[in-house]
Parts: structure tokens; sequence; C-alpha cells
């Protein structure tokens, strides 16, 4: 069996915890902060771990990482 490749998309964006979880940024965050309420910025500061439906489609994505 060949070798399989990582999607360069996907390695850029995700990492996996000690329990091969997946943290991600949050999202929301790019533009449009004044409408936000500032206890809504703060919420979305740092990253995230992605839930487990979304996570098996990663995990496919990045064969050898977890």
């Amino acid at each position: 069996m060949p070798k399989l490749k990582t999607k360069s998309g996907a390695k850029k964006r995700f990492r996996f915890t000690a329990g091969g979880k997946i943290k991600a940024g949050q999202a929301g965050k790019r533009h449009g902060m004044i409408k936000r309420s500032n206890e809504q910025i703060r919420t979305l500061r740092g990253t995230s771990v992605l839930d487990p439906s979304e996570t098996q489609r990663v995990k496919r994505w990045m064969p050898y990482s977890g």
C-alpha cells in the first residue's frame, strides 16, 4: 500500500490532544466584532475541542497524526 497524504489545510488548522480529541481555533472572530457582545468575544478566545461527529472527518484527513 502506498503512503497516504495528509490534507495540507487540515495540518495547519487542527491539533490532537493526548486523548485523541481534536483542538481547533474558534470560529466567528474574523470580522463584525462591533455587533457581538463583549461576553461573546471573551468566550470565543483561544481554541475549542471539536464535536465527535466532526472528529471522524478530520482524522481521515490526517492519517498518521492520532
